[in-house]
C-alpha cells in the first residue's frame, strides 16, 4: 500500500504545475468542450508513458539525447504558436461563454492539439520514462504497484481539472474574463517556449 501511495504522491507532485498542457485542459474544462475526450488522452498518454518506464524504456531515452533534444525544439515550436493564437484571441476577440458546446472545434480538433500538448512536451519523457521509471527501480518486486500509483495520480488529476474548470463557467460568461484567461495562457506558452529554447 505504501508503495502505491508513494508513486501515486509522486505521480501528482509532477503534474500539478500549471504548464501547457494543463492550461489546456483547464480551457476546454470551462469550456466544457469534449471534456471526456481531452482528460482521457492526458491520463492514458500518462499510464502509457509510465508503464514504458516502469518497464525499463527509461535506460533507450538516455542512451539517446538526442531524441529529448528534437522533442524539446519541436514542443517549443508547436507552444509558442499556440500562445501566438491566444494573444490574437485575446486582442481581437470579444467572445463570452454562451453555453456547453458553443466552441466549434471538432473532437478531432481537439484531440489533435491535445495529443501535440502531450506528445511535444520533452518534459513529459523525463518525467514518466527516466525519472518515475528509475524510481520504480527502488521497490523491488513492486515497480508496478509504484506506477500504478502514478497512473492513478494522472486519472485523478486530469479529470478533476477538467471536470472541476466547469465551476469557473460563471466567471468566463464575461467577455474580460475570458480576455484575460486566453492573455494569461498566452504568457504561459510563451513562457514554456523560451524555457524549452534555452535549457541545456
Amino acid at each position: 500500500m505504501m508503495t502505491f501511495v508513494s508513486g501515486f504522491l509522486l505521480g501528482l507532485s509532477l503534474i500539478l504545475a500549471i504548464g501547457a498542457q494543463n492550461a489546456f485542459v483547464l480551457k476546454q474544462g470551462i469550456k466544457k468542450h469534449h471534456v471526456f475526450l481531452v482528460c482521457a488522452i492526458c491520463a492514458v498518454s500518462d499510464a502509457f508513458l509510465i508503464a514504458l518506464g516502469v518497464g525499463g524504456f527509461g535506460i533507450v531515452v538516455e542512451k539517446y539525447p538526442q531524441l529529448e533534444v528534437w522533442a524539446r525544439y519541436g514542443g517549443a515550436a508547436f507552444v509558442f504558436v499556440y500562445g501566438i493564437l491566444s494573444f490574437y484571441s485575446a486582442f481581437t476577440k470579444n467572445h463570452a461563454l454562451q453555453a456547453a458546446g458553443s466552441d466549434i472545434s471538432s473532437a478531432f480538433k481537439t484531440a489533435s492539439i491535445c495529443l501535440a500538448f502531450t506528445w511535444l512536451n520533452p518534459h513529459v519523457y523525463l518525467d514518466t520514462l527516466v525519472l518515475l521509471g528509475s524510481i520504480s527501480s527502488q521497490y523491488p518486486g513492486e515497480e508496478f504497484t509504484f506506477g500504478f500509483g502514478a497512473v492513478s495520480a494522472s486519472f485523478v488529476f486530469f479529470f478533476s481539472l477538467g471536470y472541476g474548470a466547469r465551476f469557473l463557467a460563471p466567471i468566463f460568461a464575461r467577455a474580460k474574463a475570458w480576455k484575460v484567461l486566453e492573455f494569461v495562457v498566452g504568457l504561459i506558452m510563451m513562457a514554456i517556449a523560451a524555457s524549452l529554447i534555452f535549457s541545456s
